[in-house]
């Protein structure tokens, strides 16, 4: 069964990680996916021809999501060539650490430029297409469950996270008439190169004893659930977040 065929997918930072993992399942279940990568046009490119082979339509666009009108022209580009959107995932984020005492104000407008703001005008967009299309449609905003609980020395991080979960309910609200969805994801540990190399630094034994299933999570875990939140399988779901962290947080 194609859970998205016929639908438009939009992956905001779709280039590595749980992105990518994004896009090759929305494609794999049928759908036309575009997605945005900020620098790396050539791992973008790579990603573009190996889903083509496979007969799949992706395109990518260069983009800085933190900056006023990018993601508009990006995804107005992405409208043209595949159609009118059905989903915008919005991946893109930043993962760094810094005391209290060493933060500064540039290190933190860093942090909420690149995840909160990033995702205020990913929404804005997904909002202003999927309302000319009259189909309705569902957007799905990464956030982690440091949002959830907070996080030492990851602070900001863990702010513009938690910022993301009331803007997503915020704008469940707000969209419903016009029937878009809105919901977060938050994983735990999962392997990117992202968090790969925090967990090194970490240490990976003490952070696999906190995992109940006995293992931190891979991108695909996340894709799964993302594809779930577009389909129609979750016509009724709006406003909730979705943690997966194989059971992290039942530590509390």
């Amino acid at each position: 069964m194609s859970e998205l065929a016929g639908k438009h997918i939009h992956i905001a930072g779709g280039s590595r990680g749980i992105g990518a993992a994004a896009v090759r399942l929305a494609a794999g279940q049928g759908a036309r996916v575009s997605f945005t990568y900020l620098s790396n046009k050539s791992k973008a490119d790579d990603l573009v021809q190996e889903l083509a082979r496979d007969g799949h339509q992706v395109a990518a666009y260069a983009c800085d999501l933190a900056v006023e009108g990018a993601l508009d022209k990006a995804s107005d580009a992405a409208v043209a060539a595949l159609g009118p959107l059905d989903g915008m995932v919005v991946s893109a984020g930043i993962f760094e650490a810094k005391p209290i005492a060493e933060m500064t104000v540039e290190f933190w407008e860093r942090t909420m430029s690149i995840n909160l703001r990033s995702t205020f005008l990913a929404v804005k967009a997904a909002a202003r297409h999927m309302r000319a299309g009259k189909k309705g449609g569902s957007i799905v905003i990464y956030t982690s469950t440091a949002g959830q609980r907070g996080s030492s020395i990851y602070s900001a991080y863990a702010t513009s996270k938690g910022a993301q979960i009331l803007f997503m309910r915020s704008m469940a609200q707000e969209l419903a008439p016009d029937r878009i969805r809105v919901n977060c994801i938050a994983p735990s540990w999962t392997e990117t190169d992202m968090s790969g190399k925090v967990m090194d630094g970490i240490g990976r034994a003490a952070i696999l004893k906190g995992c109940p299933l006995g293992r931190v999570g891979n991108p695909e875990d996340v894709a799964e659930g993302t594809v779930f939140l577009l389909s129609a399988r979750a016509g009724f779901i709006t406003g909730t977040t979705m943690t997966i962290d194989g059971g992290i947080d039942l530590r509390g």
